[in-house]
């Protein structure tokens, strides 16, 4: 049993991970330094058709052939305005079902408050509960100051147009692939326990795959990962999201110290434009 626990603890981290980045990126900024806040803000206009109010997708999350999580992600409308500006209330919910559970339980949410037209987040939400680990904290992302405010009343100086866990999953959605070119790398800054962490995708090519829903033609990336104690590899984790405007993640798999995890869309629901298999 000693080193049962462990081990499902690792598969657990894994399946968060796969969605709510816990653990995941490279290196943080240490010093980050932020562009200065003009007295005009400018803020970017993201034009896309990626995802809008009323969207849900349902994940399950297997190791082997063990089905032992499941993960939802929600974009809901909202009567919220920061600065005047319109938001969407996004959600991640993200649980581990039967034996996982006792040995290992997790039940995480996250929420974010994002602009809808530069898809930059205002406000985050975070509730962990992972094998008894707790977080609770909650951000103030004051994208007109490029700073954030935690929970503890701290302030932290952070880059323009900064993403926290949950925002990017949506902001990487909008990223036009269309003239990406084989190991090109696409990079973002998240806000995460209080540091930078730059972020970066690489785009891998195309391909037809098959799950239990049917065919999809499909983007392939790899988000780079934080070798250690879970990941073997930068490019431990590999991503098939769909080659059309929703770009939407069909299937994702990690390597892990103690095997495989991988995650596979098995449900969905108003995406701005039908999600087309072969």
């Amino acid at each position: 049993m000693k080193r049962t626990a462990p081990t499902f603890k690792i598969i657990s981290l894994a399946f968060v991970s796969l969605f709510f980045s816990t653990q995941t990126f490279a290196k943080s900024t240490e010093n980050p330094v932020a562009k200065k806040a003009s007295s005009a803000i400018k803020y970017r206009t993201i034009n896309h058709q990626a995802f809008k109010a009323g969207e849900r997708l349902t994940y399950r999350l297997h190791y082997g052939f063990i089905d032992a999580g499941e993960a939802v992600m929600e974009v809901k409308s909202t009567n919220k305005k920061v600065k005047g500006r319109n938001l969407l209330h996004v959600v991640g919910t993200g649980r581990t079902l039967g034996s996982f559970n006792w040995m290992f339980k997790v039940n995480d949410r996250y929420e974010s408050y994002i602009d809808s037209e530069g898809v930059f987040p205002w406000m985050f939400i975070r509730r962990v509960d992972e094998g008894g680990f707790k977080i609770n904290q909650d951000y103030i992302f004051k994208q007109n100051e490029n700073k954030v405010k935690t929970q503890d009343k701290e302030e932290f100086k952070v880059t323009e147009g900064i993403q926290d866990m949950l925002s990017s999953f949506y902001y990487a959605r909008t990223i036009d692939f269309k003239h990406a070119k084989v190991g090109q790398e696409f990079a973002m800054d998240m806000f995460l326990d209080n540091e930078i962490f730059p972020f970066k995708i690489k785009y891998m090519g195309t391909e037809v795959i098959k799950t239990r829903k049917g065919k999809f033609d499909c983007i392939i990336l790899r988000p780079l990962m934080m070798k250690g104690r879970v990941w073997e590899t930068e490019e431990s984790m590999t991503i098939w999201v769909t080659n059309d405007h929703n770009k939407i993640p069909v299937l994702m798999k990690t390597k892990i110290a103690v095997g495989s995890v991988k995650a596979t869309l098995t449900d969905w629901e108003g995406t701005v434009t039908p999600i087309e298999k072969e």
